[in-house]
């Protein structure tokens, strides 16, 4: 049996690019290059046929370690909870207060960007901010 080697994230939405370029600013992704014979992905786009212009984007992790992430624009609209969601890891190994101050700061910086603070979860030791991304999409800060 062979072993999965790469995973990318797909996120069905109604605005590729700008979605795409929401989670560049939180996880440090990157928009890959256009593809060769392009310039910019503007004239790429505009290659399309019309049905087809900014029907999807996608970002990288720079260092390569991370999974792709592909934006693809759907006609309907988000209706419920999402199934699955990712956790932005800003507070890995701390605890108590310290692990709440280093989500608050992350969730501070998030929110002028678009994300919305939905809800704390704290119990004293251990935290998690649940947030939404700028099309309601819940992500965590865990």
């Amino acid at each position: 049996m062979a072993s999965v080697r790469q995973v990318q994230v797909t996120f069905d939405c109604a605005a590729p690019e700008r979605l795409a370029r929401f989670w560049c600013e939180v996880l440090g992704y990157v928009v890959p290059p256009p593809p060769e014979g392009f310039a910019t992905w503007d004239d790429y786009s505009g290659s399309l046929p019309p049905e087809e212009r900014d029907s999807w984007f996608a970002c990288v992790d720079p260092s390569g370690v991370g999974p792709r992430l592909f934006f693809q624009r759907v006609p309907e609209g988000k209706t419920a909870k999402n199934r699955v969601h990712l956790d932005v890891r800003v507070g890995t190994g701390l605890v108590g207060e310290e692990r709440l101050a280093a989500l608050e700061a992350e969730c501070a910086r998030l929110v002028p960007l678009g994300a919305v603070r939905v809800q704390l979860l704290y119990d004293g030791h251990d935290s998690c901010i649940v947030m939404q991304d700028i099309e309601g999409n819940e992500f965590c800060l865990d």
